[in-house]
């Protein structure tokens, strides 16, 4: 069950295209899993919409603005052929993912260790951030850390906690150096999640802060 959602804020300037292009990706995927936040934006589109009515009828005498209305609102050509999903493997199991990110999936890197049981994979999304699906295996845990800066985070498949709360498949978090956690999965199939950071991790506790001058190698 999906608990933690973008805030009504968040889906707003989502819709409108006022918000940054990381966050309006991990928006884009968590509301492909959540149809409560789909029908938040759904709503805003719907007033969007008839803003944009509410000016044509003032401007319906410009055949510029007539033409710039006609090719935003024609509907795009439907290909009928079955499409091949996309999927994140990690020896030999498949991961379903939601439809904004499986255009990511051919730009993921191979999987490498990070920590005990819990494996990451880069993925090139640009200049948004540095992106990683994690997987943590049951039992696997990621030392305690904050944020320098900003980690959006969507979870993909399975159950982890951290310290501060226990998320599910499709839940979607904000941290930042506000916030030190330890995601750890006790999940018996683990947890596939999806991050995005702008800076690196910072290590709070134990050896693990040994790490803290190269962390921006573990996630860069």
């Amino acid at each position: 069950m999906i608990n933690f959602h973008p805030t009504d804020k968040q889906l707003r300037q989502f819709a409108e295209g006022n918000i940054s292009s990381a966050m309006a990706l991990v928006v884009a995927a968590h509301c492909d899993m959540c149809s409560h936040c789909q029908e938040k934006v759904d709503e805003v589109n719907v007033e969007l919409a008839q803003d944009i009515e509410n000016i044509a009828a003032h401007e319906m005498t410009d055949p510029a603005f007539e033409k710039m209305l006609a090719e935003i609102t024609a509907k795009p050509m439907i290909d009928t052929r079955p499409a091949i999903v996309p999927k994140i493997e990690l020896d030999g199991r498949f991961f379903d993912v939601p439809r904004p990110l499986r255009r990511y999936v051919r730009n993921t890197g191979n999987w490498s260790k990070l920590l005990g049981k819990v494996w990451q994979a880069p993925v090139d999304i640009g200049e948004a951030g540095a992106a990683h699906f994690i997987f943590m295996e049951n039992g696997g845990q990621v030392p305690e850390h904050t944020h320098r800066g900003n980690e959006l985070t969507l979870v993909v498949n399975g159950e982890f906690s951290d310290g501060l709360a226990d998320y599910d498949t499709g839940d979607f978090l904000v941290m930042d150096n506000e916030h030190i956690h330890s995601p750890h999965s006790n999940n018996k199939d683990g947890c596939l999640v999806f991050s995005i950071v702008d800076e690196p991790l910072h290590f709070t506790s134990g050896l693990a802060r040994l790490l803290n001058p190269f962390s921006h190698l573990f996630f860069k």
